[in-house]
């Protein structure tokens, strides 16, 4: 996952080694965030051999990767399918949960996604307590803009996160996988989903949604974890792959010579791909 917002771009910045005092401004700092994000796709250790696809943020996918537009550069050069972040973050918490902001432009981006060569889309919403109306309402959201991704081609992942912090994350999880498989039922022939969840408390909770005809993949986030601590969980999981954004930067930094930097970030995705072959 490459796809960090706004909101989260200056942690990532800090956690490579970028202070804050090295940009003035959102525009800085999102130049900052390509150099970051252009140094791990040119990397030898990035390739289709070892990663399936990688998310983008809107802006990184109207970008450039050494002068190729940056999904035909995922794609053409790294055998890596691209895919774009396509929601405009989170409301405020009700019933115990975080639903998407409304996406007023999601046509647009979608139109322009298809053009450029993008594979799918990905989008997130927040499960911080169990409640089941709240549940209810995220997963709802969820299958209804991923209908509306569906019909524009692109193939949706669908993120409800849940808090790993959360007192009540095995409730909420189980309630969770109920109301997807309820929404897969909802999808017609040819319609189908990706899901990028949290790594549940119960060892293989989401078998049935790895193994289900309309999903074509599960993948877990790391959600906080450490990378080791996510792939101990992971690598507990049969069929669920990783879709890793800080466990994957985990150790990288800006100071780094290219062999150190390259080294680091094979040791990294070498890690992971274990962990997803399970």
């Amino acid at each position: 996952a490459l796809d960090q917002s706004g909101g989260s771009s200056p942690k990532a910045l800090k956690l490579y080694g970028v202070d804050a005092s090295e940009y003035n401004g959102d525009a800085e700092m999102f130049d900052k965030i390509h150099d970051m994000r252009t140094r791990i796709v040119s990397s030898p250790a990035f390739n289709g051999d070892d990663v399936l696809g990688a998310i983008l943020f809107e802006m990184t996918m109207d970008g450039e990767f050494h002068g190729m537009p940056a999904a035909r550069f995922l794609w053409e050069k790294l055998n890596v399918v691209p895919f774009v972040k396509c929601d405009k973050g989170l409301m405020e918490e009700e019933n115990g949960v975080q639903l998407m902001k409304p996406m007023p432009q999601l046509d647009n981006l979608l139109i322009r996604a298809s053009a450029k060569g993008v594979f799918g889309t990905k989008m997130r919403s927040r499960i911080a307590i169990f409640n089941e109306e709240g549940i209810k309402a995220i997963v709802a959201q969820q299958f209804e803009v991923g209908k509306q991704i569906i019909a524009r081609g692109l193939c949706p992942i669908l993120e409800p996160e849940v808090d790993i912090h959360s007192a009540t994350k095995q409730e909420a999880e189980a309630l969770l996988k109920t109301e997807i498989l309820a929404g897969l039922d909802t999808l017609e022939e040819g319609q189908e989903i990706m899901l990028k969840l949290s790594l549940p408390t119960e060892t293989n909770l989401y078998k049935d949604l790895v193994d289900h005809p309309r999903v074509v993949k599960v993948v877990a986030l790391s959600g906080g974890y450490t990378r080791e601590e996510a792939n101990e969980k992971l690598a507990e999981q049969n069929g669920m792959v990783a879709s890793f954004s800080r466990a994957l930067t985990e150790g990288l930094n800006a100071a780094m010579s290219d062999e150190e930097y390259n080294a680091a970030l094979e040791e990294s995705i070498k890690s992971i791909h274990a962990a997803s072959r399970t």
